[in-house]
């Protein structure tokens, strides 16, 4: 068993792995910024040590930083989280080369999957659906570009190869405008993302995000824990999560999930995992995968028990996986709202000092935050403060919770998002279940 694991990362997620690290008899060392001096992770941890001032580029994205932090406290392993460093290929390849555990893929995995063309391709090798589109770069051929787009058939969506998070991408519904298009997303893609390579895929109009949960060891060993409906975004950021996904039949939850996991079997796969789809008219369509744990794993915790950061930590110490596929039950329904510190209606972000704060209850609730009473919260990271999960026998009976939950949680001194989780809750087309990536947006009038 690892003796000592460094978290390269901040807020909730770095208490949460903290509490899974302390579960296993796993000493921990907290890295941190001059701006959370005072957090709770911090202060709970075996050992800390401050590595920058408040801008992440200068502390939590600081590689030496973070790698002589693990130095100096003796860690044996580096659990990055989610966002920061999660999915960098190059910091991973550090911590190994440094002679450290990297909790999560291999290296050349990372990269493997961070690459959109190269994810599809290895995709489609092993079986997993995925949407029709250019089967690779797009080149400086304009009249094949013109051609693809013909056969693929309006509207498509130009997408940067090493983009992620809505960004480097662009939607096309005509042949005059598709040349424009590529050239522009192109040239967004290599300033934001060092990578001009763009591709081009059909554009589904009416889509849900559906994802599938994944666990890999070193063995050969892989399981799915069924899927999340991830479909309610703002910006094409997640705002509300469950699992399992509505109107998705168990016989096609089984077909995805085993190509999923015979996916993770055929690229060495090692470690937790996420493959998105997108849902449309009963079919799904790969769209990425995510090599990290996700901030709404804990959705898929409540309905299978299965508690996947502990799992992480057991896989990066060389063990087997502690379940078959056989061992997983999908129990109920569950629920998870992102409380962000924002304003609920311009999304302006809201940091300052938190004056009271009352912490929802009841069975089958879960708060995982790590905020408390006089906590400042510092204006340079994320906005989401907590994320409030819900748990029962049935979809309804979760809606039912989640509304009473959102009710009680009280966080003052700062605005936060609480009340536009409980107009979502409250919606006719969210409560029948099954509305697309687009319906937020277009209730928000955005």
């Amino acid at each position: 068993m690892i003796e000592k694991v460094l978290i390269a990362n901040r807020g909730e997620i770095a208490l949460r792995i903290q509490r899974a690290c302390r579960a296993l008899g796993i000493k921990t060392v907290a890295v941190h910024s001059e701006a959370d001096n005072d957090a709770k992770y911090v202060r709970l941890a075996d050992e800390s040590v401050c590595i920058g001032p408040p801008q992440a580029t200068l502390s939590y994205l600081n590689i030496p930083a973070v790698i002589s932090a693990a130095e100096v406290t003796d860690a044996v392993a580096i659990h990055p989280g989610y966002g920061f460093l999660s999915e960098n290929a190059d910091f991973a390849e550090r911590v190994e080369q440094s002679g450290f555990i990297f909790i999560g893929p291999r290296p050349a995995t990372i990269r493997l999957m961070g690459d959109k063309i190269s994810a599809i391709e290895a995709m489609k090798k092993a079986g997993v659906p995925t949407v029709p589109g250019s089967d690779g770069p797009l080149d400086e051929d304009e009249r094949r570009t013109l051609k693809l787009a013909h056969e693929i058939g309006y509207p498509v969506i130009i997408k940067a190869a090493g983009g992620g998070g809505g960004k480097g991408m662009r939607v096309v519904h005509t042949e005059a405008a598709l040349l424009n298009a590529v050239n522009m997303t192109r040239s967004e893609a290599g300033a934001a993302f060092g990578n001009d390579t763009v591709y081009m895929e059909k554009f589904l109009d009416n889509p849900r995000h559906v994802e599938f949960q994944v666990l890999a060891d070193e063995h050969g060993n892989a399981i799915h824990l069924g899927e999340r409906d991830c479909s309610l975004q703002r910006r094409h950021q997640k705002v509300v999560e469950e699992a399992p996904a509505p109107g998705i039949s168990e016989k096609l939850r089984t077909k995805i999930g085993e190509r999923c996991a015979e996916a993770c079997r055929k690229i060495g796969y090692r470690g937790a995992g996420t493959f998105e789809f997108l849902y449309q008219d009963n079919e799904f369509y790969f769209i990425e995968m995510n090599t990290r744990v996700q901030v709404e794993h804990p959705v898929t915790e409540m309905i299978t028990g299965v508690d996947i950061v502990r799992e992480q930590l057991l896989i990066a110490s060389g063990e087997k996986l502690s379940y078959k596929q056989r061992d997983i039950e999908i129990r109920g329904h569950a629920m998870e709202c992102r409380i962000n510190a924002e304003d609920p209606e311009k999304f302006l972000p809201s940091p300052g000092r938190i004056t009271q704060y009352h912490q929802p209850g009841g069975p089958g609730v879960r708060v995982d935050s790590h905020i408390y009473n006089n906590y400042m919260i510092p204006p340079y990271y994320d906005s989401m403060i907590a994320k409030l999960i819900v748990h029962g026998d049935t979809r309804e009976i979760a809606m039912a919770r989640m509304r009473i939950a959102l009710s009680e949680m009280f966080i003052d001194g700062i605005k936060t998002n609480i009340p536009l989780q409980e107009k979502i809750m409250a919606d006719s087309a969210f409560q029948a279940g099954g509305v697309n990536i687009h319906y937020l947006e277009k209730k928000l009038g955005l």
